[in-house]
């Protein structure tokens, strides 16, 4: 199980709008997180280069702006029970700002090296977008 915990001097509101909108995963991400957010829908994570799919799969729970839990599945290997492991962020709000948790569990262990290397830039992008609107690029 990996687990990351930051801060970010925003409003739960501003971060949840961060994590939902593919317009603003796509500025720090590089990828657009694409889903109606229900419980037992799918959500894609599309590349914004070409659209194409690197990771899918089913919403878990959506209870804005506090947790949003779902699958994540390389996309071919989502029916393979033991390729899927779960997201999830917490928001808690505390004095200034808001509490990023993400824990990210059940991961296969040939995916443990590069997520691992994944989350935190992926969390001080966000953070840095929510902000001052400009994301953390990669060299």
């Amino acid at each position: 199980m990996l687990i990351y915990s930051t801060f970010a001097a925003a409003t739960p509101g501003r971060v949840w709008n961060a994590l939902i909108d593919p317009a603003r995963t796509a500025r720090y991400w590089g990828h657009r997180n694409v889903s109606t957010w229900t419980p037992g829908e799918r959500w894609e994570h599309r590349r914004v280069s070409d659209g194409g799919l690197d990771v899918v799969g089913e919403v878990l729970e959506c209870d804005p702006p506090r947790r949003l839990a779902h699958t994540w599945a390389r996309a071919g290997q989502e029916g393979d029970p033991a390729r899927v492991s779960r997201v999830t962020f917490d928001l808690e709000p505390v004095r200034d700002g808001v509490r990023v948790t993400v824990t990210h569990d059940a991961l296969p262990e040939d995916q443990v090296a590069i997520v691992s290397i994944g989350w935190p830039f992926v969390l001080s992008s966000l953070v840095s977008y929510v902000e001052t609107g400009r994301p953390v690029r990669a060299a």
